[in-house]
């Protein structure tokens, strides 16, 4: 299981009747949200204090990005990139704690992350045969239910009838401290501005893309985390939660 940090876990004890109560419902929750904007953290910290399923949505285009890089595929040739999506399996383990994302059984997290992945994964993720093969992937996984999962279409598209939905956001310069600090730690020699500049192609892209752009679903709650803290997000996710499904 994926462990909290102690803050976190501190922060969250005000909320641990509504936390009891939500564990019953095996909720199937929607997270959407600009990248490193924090929704990734929060919906393994929810996954964690609900003790439900975390699907990273995210982390399987960047696996098959990167298969499709590693294999030299043309980005432009649709026809060439559907050929190989059956040659792809994802899966995910908890290893020490973590969620490790496998392809073809070997794993990937780090390679996935590189920045030449996060360069290319924006234009992957507009490739509608990617897109309908990850959609029906992501389907399979939650079709039991007790699922929270996490992209940029999955309250819009993928679990259009989701049981909560939230939309997470935060500054670009909140945003991109963010990523440039995560990279940083990994050993990566990056700069903030090509941080930065990273992040804004691909909110470009997410957010004009024709086939499921990035958007904030109807029925969502918008939640900005430029000025929240980890357990700061996390306890006011629950506490949002709570209130939807016992209006």
């Amino acid at each position: 299981m994926y462990l909290l940090p102690h803050g976190v876990v501190l922060a969250i004890r005000l909320v641990n009747h509504e936390i009891n109560k939500l564990r019953k419902k095996r909720l199937l929750i929607a997270l959407d949200g600009h990248s490193s904007s924090g929704k990734s953290t929060l919906a393994k910290d929810l996954s964690t204090v609900l003790e439900i399923t975390h699907v990273d949505s995210g982390a399987m285009y960047r696996a098959v990005t990167l298969y499709l890089h590693e294999h030299n595929i043309n980005l432009d040739d649709d026809l060439a990139c559907q050929k190989v999506l059956n040659e792809i399996e994802i899966s995910f383990e908890i290893i020490d704690g973590v969620s490790i994302t496998f392809m073809n059984e070997i794993a990937v997290e780090d390679k996935i992350r590189s920045m030449k992945v996060s360069e290319l994964v924006s234009k992957v993720s507009t490739i509608s045969c990617v897109r309908k093969f990850l959609v029906d992937e992501q389907r399979k996984l939650a079709e039991s239910g007790g699922v929270i999962m996490d992209g940029r279409d999955i309250g819009t598209v993928v679990f259009p009838h989701a049981d909560v939905k939230l939309y997470v956001t935060a500054s670009l310069d909140i945003r991109t401290e963010r990523r440039y600090t995560e990279l940083i730690e990994k050993g990566m020699n990056i700069s903030k501005s090509e941080v930065r500049d990273n992040l804004l192609m691909r909110d470009n892209i997410d957010s004009n893309r024709t086939d499921s752009p990035l958007r904030k679903a109807d029925d969502a709650y918008h939640l900005d985390t430029s000025d929240l803290d980890r357990g700061e997000m996390l306890a006011k996710s629950i506490q949002i939660i709570y209130n939807h499904i016992n209006r």
